[in-house]
């Protein structure tokens, strides 16, 4: 058996989980979410914790997509009750970004700046010029959306100039000797 699905996902105060066939609803302060599960990972609820194992004992799909459907399901759960976060730096001079509602424009050296659309359910601020913060309930969108946004322009090896994650380390080269 997986060794992530063997541990149980307990639900924070505030937070309801609604199962109903294999379809699981999760509801919280952040919002609501729903993911179906597959159809060979069994789910069981006692009280406030959750437990997923595969439905056939021995069966090596069932047993890795318990795992899967776990971990989306945990991320699911803090979500809506604490949110997911992710910060990107800008480097580079005139390299800024200002959040405005559900746009945020970037001044990434282009001749025009861009702006990007915010998804629903997402929200960006810029404590700096350099620096932006996009929060929201749904993991894999706000992975997405700063995807997206480091897309516009990826660090390059030579001076460091990009869009990074702040986590991010960009292995730089050395230079053209003459």
């Amino acid at each position: 058996m997986s060794r992530v699905a063997s541990n149980p996902i307990v639900l924070p105060k505030g937070v309801e989980i609604a199962i109903s066939g294999q379809q699981v609803q999760v509801k919280g302060g952040k919002g609501d979410m729903s993911l179906a599960v597959h159809e060979s990972v069994a789910i069981l609820q006692n009280d406030a914790e959750l437990t997923f194992a595969g439905k056939k004992e021995g069966d090596k799909q069932g047993n890795a997509l318990a795992g899967t459907m776990r971990a989306l399901v945990n991320n699911m759960v803090t979500g809506v009750s604490t949110g997911h976060e992710r910060r990107l730096q800008l480097q580079g001079v005139g390299y800024r970004a200002q959040a405005q509602g559900k746009k945020l424009n970037l001044q990434l050296g282009f001749s025009h700046p861009i702006e990007y659309d915010l998804p629903e359910g997402v929200a960006a601020e810029t404590p700096s010029q350099t620096e932006i913060i996009i929060s929201g309930a749904d993991k894999q969108l706000i992975g997405q959306v700063c995807a997206e946004i480091r897309a516009f322009r990826p660090p390059e090896p030579y001076k460091g100039k990009g869009v990074r994650y702040a986590d991010e380390y960009v292995r730089r080269k050395e230079a053209k000797k003459k």
